[in-house]
């Protein structure tokens, strides 16, 4: 490439900076279409700051992304309490390197996304700048501008919000495979006992249709009811399905495919050896990154 074609250097940072960015603005958002729109409104920002004087570009952009995710997670809000059924992060396949990061990867995970819904805002934006990526007190503060000392209470509160809602051991990606592997085969052969042993006793089930798809509007807990609606379902439509192994949101998950078309994406919690958490994702807005890899980092 000449000198000619090369990109601005303005360009050339923010591009080298692109998956970070969208990584940051996912996990405050949950959602991968609102995330690219703060990626479009970060870029127009940015190419209007004077490049020569930003010191560190990498956290400029940060704080940019921060803001703009912030505003539109309060509209995101918004939105939800209008949503029909629960509402689920949307899913992304995902690289074999987002698995070996395993911070990462737990961080992203469907279970983790959803402990984070339950934080405030401006709680989940701090969580996520210094528990994810590792952001000083003061980067943090000027992105979501709050002093220093306002921003260490708030990220101890945050800290142990979560730590009380996140999945007691985590189970590595094997672990999560063999679990997963068993409840496959336990559907599939409607074998009420193995799926009630590879099912945690108070196992939640949430499924999101968003009022398109056909699926549970509360969530379902408990073994024996959950095993029940599983085995309905599958003798509805098991002769259509196929489920293929996936890595989504950096953990191992299975896609459905109903006649060959992707149906669905299932995730789940592992905990002691069982699924105490099963999330499945039907909204076909949601089901667009399943198929091609979404690339993450930090």
């Amino acid at each position: 490439m000449s000198e000619a074609d090369r990109p601005d250097p303005a360009t050339e940072v923010f591009v080298a900076h692109r998956n970070l960015l969208f990584t940051v603005a996912y996990e405050m958002l949950g959602s991968a279409a609102d995330a690219e729109d703060v990626l479009q409104e970060t870029w127009l920002r940015w190419s209007g700051v004077a490049f020569e004087q930003v010191r560190d570009p990498r956290a400029y952009l940060v704080r940019i992304a921060t803001r703009q995710a912030l505003g539109r997670l309060r509209t995101l809000s918004r939105r939800k309490e209008s949503y029909v059924g629960p509402w689920l992060p949307e899913p992304l396949l995902t690289a074999p390197d987002v698995a070996e990061d395993v911070e990462l990867a737990d961080s992203v995970s469907m279970a983790m996304l959803l402990v984070l819904e339950t934080l405030g805002p401006t709680e989940r934006a701090v969580y996520v700048l210094r528990e994810v990526f590792d952001l000083g007190y003061d980067e943090i503060a000027d992105a979501v501008g709050k002093s220093p000392a306002t921003i260490r209470q708030i990220a101890h509160r945050a800290r142990a919000h979560v730590a009380a809602r996140r999945p007691r051991e985590a189970a590595s990606p094997a672990q999560t495979r063999a679990v997963l592997t068993a409840f496959h085969r336990a559907v599939e052969t409607g074998d009420m006992q193995s799926l009630l042993d590879v099912l945690a006793p108070d196992v939640v089930v949430l499924s999101d249709g968003g009022g398109v798809r056909q699926a549970v509007l509360r969530p379902v807990v408990g073994a024996d009811k959950v095993a029940r609606l599983l085995v309905a379902g599958w003798k509805k439509v098991g002769a259509l399905v196929t489920f293929d192994p996936v890595q989504i949101n950096g953990c191992p998950a299975l896609l459905m495919r109903l006649d060959g078309e992707v149906d669905s994406v299932v995730a789940a919690r592992i905990e002691g050896g069982a699924v105490s958490g099963l999330y499945v994702v039907r909204n076909p807005e949601k089901l667009s990154r399943v198929e091609q890899e979404t690339a993450l980092s930090r």
